[in-house]
């Protein structure tokens, strides 16, 4: 199965987020450790990272080339509602897969569900399609 990290420096937003992806059926760590955040993705323990705004003293604008340079297939979701947007949009260019802002109310949170989803079914599709098969 695929790891899915959820790296936020606010924990109400871990334990938010953490709690609404493991209702929707997915294994999920968490951290507020940006060094954890980086080792999870170089050991390939995690394949898709819901960043927040900040993990440890790193903005997210800071960690995301750190975390692309460990694993450029990594699949990055933004959510923050404070970013500037020159940094969303460097974010961008380095590579993230999307970006949402913090959910308001239970039903914002369908967003979040369908991205992860979207995450991960592009990673199976990515792995399966390099997969030769031979007779």
């Amino acid at each position: 199965m695929l790891g899915l990290l959820i790296a936020d420096k606010d924990m109400e937003n871990r334990k938010r987020m953490a709690n609404l992806l493991i209702g929707a059926g997915y294994d999920v760590m968490v951290t507020d450790s940006a060094a954890m955040a980086i080792r999870c993705v170089m050991s390939k323990v995690a394949q898709v990272v819901l960043l927040g705004t900040a993990v440890d003293e790193l903005t997210s604008a800071e960690l995301v080339p750190l975390l692309k340079q460990c694993n450029p297939k990594l699949m990055i979701i933004l959510i923050a509602d404070d970013t500037p947007l020159p940094s969303i949009r460097k974010m961008r260019k380095e590579g993230i897969f999307y970006h949402a802002l913090q959910p308001a109310e239970p039903k914002d949170e369908e967003e979040i569900r369908q991205v992860v989803k979207c995450a991960m079914e592009n990673l199976t599709k990515a792995t399966f399609s390099r997969t030769a098969y031979y007779h």
